[in-house]
């Protein structure tokens, strides 16, 4: 995927959620307004928001009701790209492992969730950036998968 040139607008984070070993993803599906695909949780930086992890633990929460991670990596990947609006805007992916017992609750952003397994899980998601960023969940997590 080319990314777009040009000055980033905004900063964006995304947050892939896992239980693992075996390594499970938790997913969520977009309501039929927002093309029902398969995504992780994701959203904007805020000014309010002190650094890009503080803004994913607020749309951790605000999406998923998500307060507290066992553990947050970088994936020290991050994919440029064209919003709606034409700005470009930057997206930063994380991996935050939970209890597979996690059960979310769900924002007006998704109509479902799965846990699914990682070959299942990534085959559903929708953009090829998510599954690059899951791949690098794998190798960071690797050989504990």
């Amino acid at each position: 995927m080319d990314e777009p040139d040009g000055p980033v607008a905004r900063e964006c984070v995304e947050g892939y959620l896992y239980a693992a070993p075996p390594l499970e993803l938790l997913l969520f599906r977009r309501p039929p307004a927002r093309g029902r695909v398969w995504v992780p949780v994701s959203g904007k930086v805020e000014a309010s928001d002190p650094d890009l992890e503080s803004a994913l633990r607020r749309e951790l929460e605000e999406e998923t009701g998500l307060v507290r991670a066992r553990r947050t990596i970088a994936l020290d990947w991050h994919v440029r790209f064209r919003a709606d609006n034409g700005e470009v805007w930057r997206l930063h992916a994380y991996g935050v492992e939970v209890d597979r017992s996690f059960r979310p609750r769900l924002s007006a952003e998704h109509e479902e969730y799965r846990w699914l397994p990682l070959a299942e899980g990534r085959r559903l998601l929708h953009f090829e950036d998510n599954r690059t960023a899951v791949d690098r969940l794998v190798e960071r997590l690797a050989p504990n998968v």
